[in-house]
Formats: structure tokens, sequence, C-alpha cells
């Protein structure tokens, strides 16, 4: 398997408002709300030597499958979200930021669940601390999300899987399964140690930490190509993509492997960048892009949106408009 260096120049093709508009993707996974508390740090605690936050600012964001879903949207395609939560005060604050958003989502409600919420405390701009809160949901209740998908997987052009091992995926094989019969592009952002699950999608995309939890360390590039390729048949995958932060994305086939570097912007907050980069793909391969163009562009979202505090999300016009012409190669054309 022959490995070859495309330079983070920028793609070729660049696809029109319209041709984006156009497209429908369909959001499955756990969705959460991120709760920001902003303050200030001016002292030590007396009572334990921990830093004390004044809290000044609180501020809400969707979080996990939510993000992936915002990404779709701001970048100009038609989401559909699909998940559970729990009847509690976070599900209700997360519903009001999908409205706020015009993101359209059906989430089932467990009663019995909690609904995921991360709250980070930042302190002069940096994180002190993460509070998670979370109960996974009923898998009686999470049977009627497969029937609610088996509904409008249809309507959709390409299907998202967030993965955040919180139990909203119980079903996920079945899922796939559906989609295949369907001949639905399946796209999985994924979680844990066993990727069995996952067998038949079009593409995986885990970052190098992930990988290495699944097929274990590697110490050369040779290695890699061994471990991902015999994962990609083992799991019957069209494509295998690893983000590898600082080393680009490298994107393993049956007919070779590609690589680009990454796309150089100032690091202010990584938080989410993997949910822009799998929304991107599934944006790009849905508009009929093949996967080592939709790399390219996922390549330069996630480029973009690492430079943006907290989870974020990119427009079209911060994706596909240049800061200057000479970005743009000569043979650049629309779709």
């Amino acid at each position: 398997m022959n490995a070859s260096k495309t330079p983070a120049a920028w793609p070729a093709s660049v696809p029109s408002l319209e041709h984006i508009a156009a497209q429908r993707i369909l959001v499955v996974g756990d969705v959460m709300l991120d709760r920001y508390w902003h303050g200030d740090v001016n002292r030590i605690s007396p009572e334990s030597p921990v830093p004390v936050v004044h809290v000044k600012r609180e501020e809400c964001r969707l979080g996990g499958a939510a993000n992936v879903a915002l990404n779709v949207k701001t970048l100009g395609a038609q989401v559909t979200l699909l998940s559970m939560v729990g009847q509690d005060a976070a599900a209700q604050d997360l519903k009001a930021l999908l409205t706020q958003q015009g993101i359209q989502a059906e989430l089932g409600e467990d009663p019995g669940m909690a609904t995921i919420v991360k709250l980070r405390v930042i302190g002069r701009s940096q994180q002190m601390l993460r509070i998670d809160f979370e109960k996974e949901p009923d898998h009686e209740v999470l049977a009627t999300l497969l029937e609610r998908y088996r509904e409008i997987l249809p309507l959709h052009d390409a299907v998202l899987f967030s993965d955040y091992g919180k139990g909203g995926l119980a079903h996920i094989p079945q899922m796939i399964e559906h989609a295949q019969s369907l001949g639905k592009p399946v796209l999985v952002d994924p979680k844990g140690s066993d990727y069995r699950r996952y067998s038949g999608a079009t593409v995986i995309t885990p970052n190098r930490a992930e990988l290495a939890q699944v097929v274990g360390a590697w110490h050369s590039e040779h290695s890699l190509q061994q471990k991902a390729e015999q994962l990609r048949q083992t799991l019957q995958l069209q494509a295998l993509l690893v983000t590898r932060s600082e080393e680009g994305m490298t994107l393993f086939q049956a007919k070779g492997v590609q690589s680009v570097p990454a796309h150089a912007l100032e690091v202010s907050d990584v938080t989410g960048a993997g949910d822009t980069v799998i929304a991107t793909m599934a944006l790009m391969v849905a508009g009929g892009l093949d996967l080592a163009q939709a790399m390219q562009w996922a390549n330069r979202a996630g480029g973009l949106v690492v430079a943006k505090f907290g989870t974020a999300s990119l427009t079209y016009q911060e994706l596909f408009q240049p800061a200057s012409p000479s970005d743009v190669p000569a043979d650049a054309s629309a779709n």
C-alpha cells in the first residue's frame, strides 16, 4: 500500500451554497448540554489549596451530537437530529438552544435518564475544572428511537453517528445495517475499545489516541498502515479516517493511503473539533465528493474551528471563502 502526501492547500472543488443547502444529513447520537461558568481568579481558598473562581457570567452551548448537528446547520445544509434526553431542566435548555439555532430535532424522552451536562469552570480564560452529570437511557426507551430512525432515514442523503459512549447508540449495528440496505453513506465518530458495532460503515473517524486504544500502539508509518488496514478489512469499512492532531489526517482505503498535513492555525481550544470534522465529511460525501476530497475540506474545517474557544461551529463563509484570492488554486471550480 503506497502512501501519498497532499499539501494542506485550498481544496480544488469548491461547492456552491446552493449545492450545500440541498444536502440532508441525519445526525444520531449522544446529545449534551455544555455549560460554561466564566469568572475571575484572584485568590486561593483558605479551606483547601485550590483557586477560587468568582463566577461573573454563565453560558450554555450545544454539545455532543447536538454540536455535530449545529455544524451541519451553520455550514448551510439541512439537518435532523435524533437522540434521547431526560425530563429535566437541562433537557429544556437543550431544546431551547436547538430551536434558537433552527435545528429540527427528534428527541425521545426517558424520565429515568439524566440529560448529559458538561459544566466547565473557566477562570482567566483557562479551564479550571469540568464537572459531568449523566445517567444512561433505558434500553426499552431506546427501541422507540430505532423505530423513528427507520421512518425518517429515507428522507436523508447520509447518516452520521456521533458516539460519545453514553448509551444512546445501543442499536447502532441495526441502524448501520438499515442504512446499508438503503444505500446511504454511513459516517461514525467512534468511542470505546470495541469497534465491531460499527461494522459495515462507510467511514469511521477515530483520532490517533482512540485508534491506539483499539489496535495498539504503532512505532512507524508502516506499522500504522498495517494496523489500520487490518481494522478496515475486519470491520468491512470503505475507509478509515484517522485524525492526527498536528500530524494532520490520514485516509485508509482499499486503493491506498492518502494524508494531508494539519491546517496550520493558532490553536485556542480543541473542544468539539472532532464534531466539526465529521460534520464536514458527511456534508461533502452527501454532496457527491469522494472521501479523499471530503478529507481535504474536513481538514480545513478542523484547523479553523480549533482557533475558536469552546464548543464551536463554522459558517459556509468561514469554510468555503478564502482569506485572500491567492488561497485558491487556478483550477478551483464550483459544483
